[in-house]
């Protein structure tokens, strides 16, 4: 559907049912009110919120000029910033200000007066309520629009580097059913099961298993383990007590089947030979079934022990011509079609010939470090989690790759060791963790001398900032290449090249 010069029904009752979910109750009284302070002395925060513009419960339009990090619209009152989730750049809203900062308010989005040409309804009935989608109200097109101007404006603003050497986003001939791997956590209570995904900014569940971002293999798995769940009135797991089984139903679609997880509070699933029975009768595509066991009251989903109800406990996948055995806590890219182009293009910059040593500093389960591979003399793949390491290991073994050497160790420490026992590697690839490098490992490398850096980021803020470091020591940005792994959300992964800057 195209944008139309007025806010739609559809629009305006959903914003109508989401302002009125999200301001009971959600008020904090720690938030400064505007009142009348009537202490003798005023502290340099309230202060600060005495002389913002804007107080809390104030009716106010703002101008939208910008997309924060979280896809809300950014504009300002008299040059006070205030964002405002589900708008637009182009738009004026009215807004209910819902608290105020000493530099920055939010506003609830009361009214759209003037929308932007590029403003669609949300094809997806839980949109606002399922925080899993920031940014469905607004074209594809837009999407792409958004995301390369919010690498453009990290790059400039914490990077110090032109803007115009980031490239418009590239995304995926369809946006819509991408992601191999579904996570729905479980609650309610007996009886009256949900599952779901959280609401936006909480951990209350909204009850759904049709998610038009999910692969349909997931839906039809999510669907399948709360009729499940419910025929055999397994009791869901409350994480404010701690008391329950059933936390969590992990999906992961691979090419060679569907594996399900069971997440459980307890060492034991109730009724686990029922459940083999009933999913693979049902959805007949699961390959494997495994019961994972995680009883700490933690927001981590998986714990470490797994029991295999069904199968062998892994499934296949592929990136290209590269096979990859994946199990319950291997990481794989959610996005099969985009992790393609994410990896492509790495290898572009790398611009390998064939003769070059490559250091792959973040390598995980490896799968940057075989494409590398391909073209290189010999990858240096380094990781801390060893169980990655022990699956790179296997999956360069497995797709034939006998010039690569991976390292079970923190990339802050190991780098350092590498660049005192003298390894000058020709190019080294970043793929971090959303923090970034450490600098330790940003100085390393720089002592290298590697001709060219690859930095792959899931987080172009965090790039940014290591960008400006490595110009410190030598090297000078070429291009920034964003790439959208996850339409319809806020979020966009980038490729950057940086070469050794040499002196004519």
């Amino acid at each position: 559907m195209n944008g139309t010069s007025r806010t739609s029904r559809k629009n305006k009752s959903k914003f109508k049912q989401q302002n009125k979910n999200r301001s009971n109750g959600k008020q904090n009284s720690n938030h400064y009110n505007g009142q009348q302070n009537t202490n003798t002395s005023v502290s340099k925060k309230q202060q600060a919120l005495l002389n913002a513009p804007v107080k809390l419960g104030d009716e106010v339009l703002v101008t939208i000029h910008g997309i924060g990090s979280s896809g809300e619209g950014v504009g300002r009152v008299e040059d006070f910033t205030v964002f405002v989730p589900f708008a637009l750049p182009g738009e004026t809203v009215k807004v209910s200000i819902t608290m105020v900062k000493k530099t920055y308010a939010t506003g609830r989005l009361l009214e759209i007066v003037t929308m932007a040409p590029n403003r669609i309804d949300a094809s997806c009935d839980l949109y606002g309520f399922c925080g899993g989608c920031q940014l469905q109200h607004i074209t594809y097109e837009g999407q792409l629009s958004l995301k390369t101007q919010k690498v453009k404006d990290v790059i400039e603003r914490i990077g110090h580097q032109n803007p115009e050497l980031v490239k418009p986003a590239l995304g995926p001939k369809d946006p819509w059913a991408y992601r191999n791997k579904m996570q729905m956590p479980v609650g309610g209570t007996k009886g009256d099961i949900l599952m779901g995904f959280y609401a936006m900014g909480s951990h209350d569940i909204v009850q759904g298993t049709n998610c038009p971002i999910q692969d349909e293999g997931n839906n039809s798995i999510a669907q399948a383990c709360y009729q499940i769940a419910k025929e055999f009135d397994i009791e869901p797991y409350n994480e404010h007590t701690g008391k329950g089984i059933l936390r969590h139903v992990i999906g992961r679609i691979g090419q060679s089947g569907w594996m399900v997880i069971l997440v459980t509070a307890t060492d034991n699933l109730p009724h686990q030979e029922k459940w083999v029975k009933n999913l693979t009768e049902r959805v007949p595509q699961v390959e494997t079934i495994v019961h994972n066991v995680n009883g700490k009251r933690t927001n981590v989903i998986l714990g470490p022990k797994n029991r295999i109800l069904y199968g062998d406990g892994t499934i296949t996948d592929h990136i290209k011509d590269l096979r990859f055995t994946l199990s319950p806590h291997s990481f794989f890219q959610v996005n099969p079609e985009q992790t393609t182009v994410l990896y492509d293009q790495a290898l572009k910059y790398a611009n390998l010939k064939g003769e070059e040593t490559v250091i792959d500093a973040y390598c995980g389960t490896g799968t940057i470090s075989l494409f590398l591979a391909h073209k290189a003399k010999h990858v240096i793949g380094i990781e801390i989690v060893e169980p990655a390491i022990n699956n790179a290991r296997e999956n360069a073994r497995r797709n034939g790759y006998d010039n690569t050497e991976f390292i079970v160790a923190d990339a802050a420490v190991e780098m350092p060791k590498l660049y005192k026992a003298g390894v000058r590697p020709d190019v080294i690839v970043f793929d971090p963790i959303r923090a970034g490098c450490k600098e330790e490992v940003l100085t390393s490398a720089a002592g290298m001398e590697p001709k060219r850096i690859v930095y792959v980021s899931c987080n172009p803020a965090t790039m940014a900032r290591d960008i400006e470091i490595l110009t410190h020591y030598g090297y000078e940005l070429q291009e920034v290449q964003p790439v959208d792994m996850f339409p319809m959300t806020s979020h966009v992964e980038a490729v950057a090249l940086l070469k050794k800057y040499v002196r004519v």
